[in-house]
């Protein structure tokens, strides 16, 4: 709580926590700290080459529990030659910038998880995982 006496007028808020992922893409791992301190380690996928994620400081913008990506929204039709297309419901999705890249669970990718990078840009957790960050994270948290 924080408390303000400016020339006799008062008030006072709250701070909310400070909750914060980082991803190191050497050993595909997520951690998150909560106010300084490490509460999570998830193993992550991000994006394979040619559809890399791109380094640097992202926000939660909005959370959804389902939606549909579709690749035909970035120009791979979904039923490209290349098997590169897709449209599927994905739960537990976090967008965290309005590119398209989102924080999300991918069960078909949890074998990739901590390993190697085989996304599309996207962020992939486990579903366990992808709960959790949902739950946790809130509107202009950092990752």
């Amino acid at each position: 709580v924080v408390n303000i006496d400016a020339a006799g007028t008062k008030s006072s808020f709250t701070v909310p926590e400070q909750l914060v992922a980082t991803i190191d893409n050497n050993t595909k791992q997520m951690e998150i700290m909560r106010n300084g301190v490490v509460e999570q380690t998830f193993p992550v996928s991000m994006g394979k080459p040619g559809y890399d994620t791109k380094n640097g400081t992202y926000y939660v913008l909005e959370k959804f529990d389902t939606i549909v990506m579709d690749s035909s929204t970035y120009g791979v039709p979904v039923d490209d030659p290349s098997g590169e297309g897709y449209k599927l419901k994905v739960k537990d999705a976090v967008r965290i910038d309005n590119s398209g890249i989102f924080v999300h669970g991918a069960p078909w990718s949890e074998g990739s998880q901590g390993e190697s990078n085989v996304s599309h840009g996207c962020i992939n957790l486990s579903a366990e995982n992808a709960a959790w960050f949902r739950k946790n994270f809130g509107s202009g948290d950092a990752v």
